[in-house]
C-alpha cells in the first residue's frame, strides 16, 4: 500500500466505494487523511464501513471544510451529467481528484525521480502495460505494475528511489489526475469511445492528450490524425517526443517494417529486432504495442539488449491472443477478451489457418465486419445464442459447424487441426461476443477454454 501523506491531518471526502474505491480509502486513512466515504450502493457503504472506514452521506457534509473529493474513475465528473458528489464539491470550491492523482503526489514528496512510465490510448494499452513491466522485471528492476490494468495503483509499494512504475490510465482516471508527470508517457492511438462520459472526440482527445503534455518524454502513436496532431501540439509546447508507427516510416522515431521493429534518428534507422519469432508479439497492432515499449523502456534507461530479451520472452496478456498449448503444429490461442467483432480483428488478422470458435451473447452488428478475415478461417465453430445468426452470416464463404458448447468445439476444433493439410493452424477462442449467455465473464470463459484444451490428448501446455 501507498500510504497518501499528502493529505494528512486534512478532511477529504470519497466517492465511490468499489474496489479501487476502497483502496483508496484505505490508503488515505493510512496516511492520516480524516476520510468520509460514500457510495449509492447500500451494500459498498456497509463492506468500508466494515472494513474500518469512517462513512457518511455526503449530502450532509460540511463541505467548506473539506480539501478534496476523491472520485472512483466510474463516477461521472462531466457527461451525461456531473455526479450529484461533483455538484456539491464544486458550489463549494473544493478540488476534485483520482487515485492516479493521489499517487503522482506521493511519487513527487517522497521519490520524485523514481522512473515512472503512463500508459493510455484507445486500443493496446493492456498489453503494452504488462510487456512494458514484463521488460522491467526481466532487466532485474523493481517494478511495480497496476492503473486501468486491474491493480489499484495505491495498492503498490511506496515510491522509493530505484523504483519503476508502469500504470495503465483510462481517459476517465487521466481526466481526475490534474498533475499527472510521467518520465515517459505513451498515447498509443485514438479511435471513438467512451463519447457517452466525455461529449465529443475532440474532448476525450483533450483528456488524452494531457497524460503526454504532462511527461518528460511523450511518445505518440501517429498512425491517426487525432494522436498525430497531439504529438506535434505537445512538441511545439516544448515537450520531447518519440513517435511510433505500425504503418509508416518515420525519420525520427520507432517504426514497423513488417515484423522488423527499426529505430529512426536523422533519418538513418537501424533494426531493433525481428518479432516474426514472438508468438505473443504477432500483428500489426502489437508491432505498435511493442515500438511504444521499446521507446518506453529507452525513455527510462533500459539497455536496447535489455530491452530485445524482454520482448522475446514476453508470456502475453491472459485471455488476449494469448498462446497457451501446442499440439504438433497447431497452436492454441485464448482471446477470450473479444467480446466484440472489432476486438476480435487483431487476433484473426496475426494468423493464416484458423479453426475458430465463435460465439456467445452476441453484440449489435455481429461478425459481419470481420468477413475480410473469411479466406484464412478452415472452420468455424459457433457456440451459445449467437450461433445461428453467425451461421446466417458465415453461410457458404467459411465452413462451419454449429458446437453450442466450449467443450465440444474445442475438442472437434482440435481434431480437425490436426489433420490439417498445411500443417501450421491456430485453433483460436476468440468469440466476437460477451460470454453472459454461458460464463460469468470473459475471464471465465477463457480459464474453460485452457481446461478443455489441457484435457486433450497430445498437448503440451505452454502457460
Amino acid at each position: 500500500m501507498i500510504p497518501v501523506t499528502t493529505f494528512k491531518g486534512r478532511k477529504v471526502a470519497l466517492f465511490g466505494l468499489g474496489g479501487s474505491g476502497l483502496a483508496t480509502a484505505r490508503a488515505l486513512v493510512a496516511g492520516g487523511a480524516e476520510v468520509a466515504a460514500w457510495d449509492d450502493n447500500p451494500d459498498s457503504v456497509a463492506k468500508a464501513a466494515a472494513a474500518g472506514i469512517a462513512t457518511m452521506d455526503l449530502h450532509g457534509a460540511d463541505w467548506p471544510a473539506i480539501t478534496a473529493l476523491v472520485l472512483s474513475p466510474g463516477v461521472p465528473l462531466t457527461h451525461p451529467k456531473p455526479h450529484w458528489s461533483v455538484d456539491l464539491a464544486r458550489q463549494a470550491g473544493v478540488e476534485i481528484i483520482g487515485d492516479v492523482e493521489l499517487f503522482v503526489r506521493e511519487r513527487r514528496a517522497h521519490a520524485p525521480d523514481c522512473p515512472f512510465i503512463a500508459i493510455t490510448g484507445t486500443n493496446g494499452k493492456s498489453t503494452t502495460t504488462a510487456l512494458i513491466a514484463h521488460i522491467l522485471k526481466t532487466s532485474g528492476r523493481d517494478t511495480q505494475l497496476g492503473g486501468n490494468i486491474g491493480t489499484a495503483v495505491l495498492t503498490l509499494d511506496p515510491p522509493e528511489a530505484g523504483r519503476f512504475y508502469v500504470v495503465e490510465c483510462s481517459s476517465y482516471q487521466i481526466d481526475l489526475a490534474p498533475t499527472l508527470d510521467a518520465t515517459a508517457g505513451i498515447l498509443l492511438n485514438l479511435t471513438p469511445d467512451h463519447l457517452d462520459r466525455h461529449g465529443t472526440m475532440q474532448h476525450y482527445a483533450d483528456i488524452k492528450e494531457r497524460l503526454v503534455a504532462g511527461s518528460g518524454t511523450a511518445i505518440v502513436g501517429v498512425d491517426d490524425s487525432f494522436s498525430s496532431l497531439v504529438a506535434d501540439r505537445v512538441e511545439r509546447a516544448g515537450t520531447k517526443v518519440a513517435r511510433i508507427s505500425r504503418r509508416h516510416a518515420l525519420a525520427d522515431g520507432i517504426y514497423a517494417e513488417g515484423s522488423q521493429l527499426m529505430r529512426a534518428h536523422g533519418g538513418t534507422a537501424v533494426l531493433v529486432t525481428d518479432l516474426s519469432g514472438i508468438e505473443t508479439l504477432r500483428g500489426g497492432h502489437n508491432a505498435q504495442n511493442a515500438a511504444a515499449a521499446v521507446a518506453a523502456c529507452l525513455a527510462v534507461g533500459v539497455d536496447e539488449k535489455e530491452i530485445v530479451e524482454g520482448l522475446t520472452t514476453f508470456p502475453g496478456l491472459k485471455h488476449r491472443m494469448q498462446p497457451v498449448a501446442r499440439m504438433g503444429e497447431v497452436v492454441f490461442v485464448n482471446d477470450s477478451k473479444a467480446t466484440n467483432a472489432d476486438a476480435a480483428a487483431p487476433a484473426l488478422s496475426s494468423y493464416e489457418r484458423i479453426y475458430w470458435i465463435a460465439g456467445g451473447l452476441p453484440k449489435e452488428g455481429g461478425i459481419t465486419s470481420l468477413a475480410p478475415f473469411f479466406p484464412k478461417i478452415a472452420k468455424a465453430y459457433l457456440i451459445g445464442e449467437a450461433a445461428p445468426a453467425f451461421a446466417a452470416t458465415l453461410g457458404e464463404a467459411v465452413p462451419y459447424e454449429i458446437s453450442g458448447t466450449l467443450e465440444k468445439a474445442v475438442a472437434h476444433a482440435a481434431a480437425d487441426a490436426a489433420r490439417d493439410p498445411q500443417g501450421f493452424a491456430a485453433v483460436m477462442l476468440s468469440p466476437a461476443c460477451a460470454s453472459f449467455d454461458q460464463y460469468k465473464n470473459f475471464e471465465v470463459r477463457g480459464d474453460a477454454f485452457v481446461g478443455h484444451v489441457a484435457a486433450l490428448e497430445g498437448v503440451a501446455m505452454l502457460i
